[in-house]
């Protein structure tokens, strides 16, 4: 059974790789992972904006929502004019967190999201490269089969090791970077 609530911010769905990573993690049971439809719509518009075709990207979206059971986060619209961030924009998904009780919002923007203004409701904001290696750490050998399965679900192209671990250099993610190359015979 999950031992947390992680909500997903929209700039980690928005990377098919990142995506991809925190999905499989979240199928190890290790954390609870939620979203929302308003979450999903601002990753798939920026998808959309990129020149992504709008129907695959609906289909990762009902596929996500399938895997992950339990994973929409409904009635926490109430809570949304009541809380005061950076970014206005990102109240929404402070007021998933709170709906929820939810430990950690994973996101990339971490100044839209000051521990200042999370503490009151002891959520804390992580990056995901710190989620990662957190998660990674409680069951480091569950972490490496599920991350070679997915590695391995790559077809269009096959991706080797170290091109996939690059996929995370490159997306500022040094520390599950040097995780997964410290472990690469695994994956």
């Amino acid at each position: 059974m999950a031992r947390f609530t992680a909500i997903f911010d929209a700039c980690v769905l928005y990377p098919a790789h990142l995506r991809d990573l925190l999905l499989t993690m979240a199928a190890t049971d290790i954390f609870k992972a939620r979203w929302t439809n308003h979450i999903h719509e601002e990753w798939i518009r920026a998808l959309v904006k990129k020149g992504h075709d709008p129907a695959k990207l609906a289909r990762t979206r009902r596929l996500m929502d399938a895997a992950v059971p339990d994973c929409l986060v409904t009635g926490y619209e109430s809570l949304i004019e009541g809380l005061v961030l950076p970014d206005a924009n990102d109240r929404h998904v402070l007021a998933a967190a709170i709906a929820i009780s939810a430990d950690v919002i994973v996101t990339s923007n971490l100044k839209h999201f000051p521990a200042a203004d999370l503490a009151q409701f002891q959520i804390e904001a992580q990056h995901p490269d710190d989620f990662v290696i957190y998660q990674f750490d409680i069951d480091p050998p569950g972490y490496c089969r599920a991350i070679k399965g997915q590695r391995e679900r790559l077809k269009i192209p096959p991706m080797a090791v170290d091109p996939f671990i690059g996929l995370f250099e490159a997306s500022q993610m040094p520390q599950t970077a040097a995780r997964l190359r410290y472990h690469k015979t695994l994956i």
